[in-house]
């Protein structure tokens, strides 16, 4: 647990998928109710697709843990990518305030990262792989 400097325990962890990074917190708040902010904004505004928002709360279906507090900055990537690292940095985050949930966060693969990126491009070639056309003559 750390103390921010509002005086609230937090647990803090990093997701990454790409080149986004979302650095979460979960909030140890007595409050009812879910609430997920994302760079200042409900979690709802900033990932208008409800595919992306289930795809954020899917760790916290997996723990049970619907009633929770979470501040998430992300940067970097597209969208997709974004809500991918922060759904990895929730799961994250959860494993660290409750070490018992990693068979079942495991098994759906939600505390692995996703580390496939964009392949460079080569000298000589138009993109990563691919090359100019070829001509005999």
């Amino acid at each position: 647990m750390i103390k921010s400097e509002k005086n609230q325990d937090y647990t803090h962890a990093v997701g990454r998928r790409k080149t986004a990074v979302a650095r979460v917190r979960i909030i140890n708040d007595k409050s009812k109710g879910l609430t997920i902010t994302v760079n200042n904004k409900d979690f709802k505004e900033y990932f208008p697709y409800v595919q992306w928002q289930e795809s954020i709360l899917e760790p916290l279906k997996i723990a049970g843990r619907e009633n929770i507090t979470i501040s998430v900055r992300v940067a970097g990537g597209g969208q997709k990518g974004q809500a991918d690292s922060v759904r990895h940095g929730i799961a994250r985050a959860i494993l660290k305030t409750d070490e018992t949930l990693r068979p079942n966060l495991k098994k759906e693969k939600l505390l692995t990262r996703d580390s496939r990126k964009k392949e460079r491009k080569k000298p000589g070639l138009k993109k990563a792989r691919k090359a100019p056309q070829w001509s005999k003559r």
